[in-house]
């Protein structure tokens, strides 16, 4: 059975209760509907409750290069899964344009037929060759799950965040992945205790389990693609394999899966503001490019209905309004007057 997150009169998250307790309490007048940004139905309580004590609760997190699978597990019921798809391959396209761009301004700007000391150059404003920053690619995968995770403190009473590890292997001096993995094990350690876990380790959970994994195909926005590696990780926090007496090991302790709601989580694609196109149109014009704003009042990622079905706002002309579905797929350019705003943006699409 499916379990309903529930919150103080301040905010404090507290265990999640039975649906039927929740819907009592709305119908009495003793709670009301509280909103959040993943879509979760969740209460919140109009008087204090008698007692604020939480059992432990779970967060596991399989963090990947495209997708990255998250599971919220108690000791009795998995109460959240998800399938997050990861910014990587458009950011780093982004990251190889703006490059391209401006060494094209670059060279517009710079007059090589003069001698280099009548050039336009510049000196350095700062040095930028510091070397421990993180890559922007990696960057924007862990800061998707590090939003996710600071919207579920918000929801769920989080004690442990299990984290599925890395370790480079070869002869290479600098990992890009493990740096962005120590930065993320940083962040995580700021909203609960952190249990670092190999991969070997949640596979032995997932079969202990009984968890089928689907091992190709893994860019399917399923369960048992990623999700459930998140599950397994979080279920670890209850069970752990070892010593039952002086002659036999085992796993000790006790954790149930049960069915719980499944969400696809990614971020709008919306193009950035930039200086100007790549290309010029008629006349060597370069028309500006990109930003969230739009002619109509309506910010690019804002939930809106139109006569096309509902949508999200991904982009505008003079007139009217371009509304893309959740893969952000066009519906339609609407009139702008037809348009009808649900709320604004907060950055990310869930689909259930």
């Amino acid at each position: 059975m499916q379990r309903v997150p529930v919150l103080t009169p301040s905010g404090k998250p507290l265990m999640p209760t039975k649906p039927s307790r929740a819907r009592r309490w709305l119908k009495r007048g003793l709670a009301k509907v509280a909103y959040n940004d993943l879509g979760i139905f969740q209460i919140q309580l109009i008087k204090c409750p008698r007692t604020t004590d939480a059992q432990p609760i779970a967060v596991g997190i399989d963090p990947g290069k495209l997708y990255t699978g998250v599971g919220v597990q108690s000791a009795k019921f998995t109460l959240w899964t998800a399938h997050l798809q990861l910014p990587f391959e458009i950011v780093k396209k982004r990251m190889d344009q703006r490059a391209m761009m401006r060494r094209g301004r670059r060279g517009r700007r710079i007059n090589r037929k003069l001698p280099y000391n009548q050039r336009a150059h510049r000196q350095a404003r700062f040095d930028n060759r510091r070397q421990y920053k993180i890559a922007p690619s990696i960057r924007a995968n862990r800061e998707l799950e590090l939003r996710i995770i600071d919207e579920l403190s918000l929801i769920y009473p989080i004690t442990t965040i299990a984290y599925e590890i890395i370790k480079a292997r070869g002869d290479k001096a600098f990992s890009p992945v493990m740096v962005g993995q120590k930065w993320q094990l940083g962040n995580l350690a700021d909203y609960a205790e952190v249990q670092q876990v190999e991969g070997w380790q949640t596979a032995q959970i997932r079969q202990q389990l009984g968890l089928q994994k689907q091992k190709h195909s893994k860019g399917d926005a399923i369960p048992a693609t990623h999700a459930v590696d998140g599950i397994a990780l979080a279920c670890g926090t209850f069970i752990q394999y070892g010593v039952l007496n002086r002659h036999t090991m085992g796993w000790n302790g006790n954790v149930t899966v049960t069915p719980a709601p499944f969400a696809v989580i990614r971020r709008p694609t919306v193009s950035r503001r930039q200086l100007h196109l790549m290309v010029a149109a008629n006349g060597g014009v370069r028309r500006k490019y990109g930003g969230t704003c739009t002619r109509h009042g309506f910010r690019k990622g804002d939930l809106v209905r139109s006569p096309k079905g509902i949508g999200f706002v991904s982009g505008d002309t003079k007139k009217q309004i371009s509304v893309s579905d959740a893969n952000w797929r066009r519906l339609g350019q609407i009139v702008s007057s037809k348009i009808q705003l649900i709320r604004r943006s907060n950055g990310l699409i869930v689909t259930y």
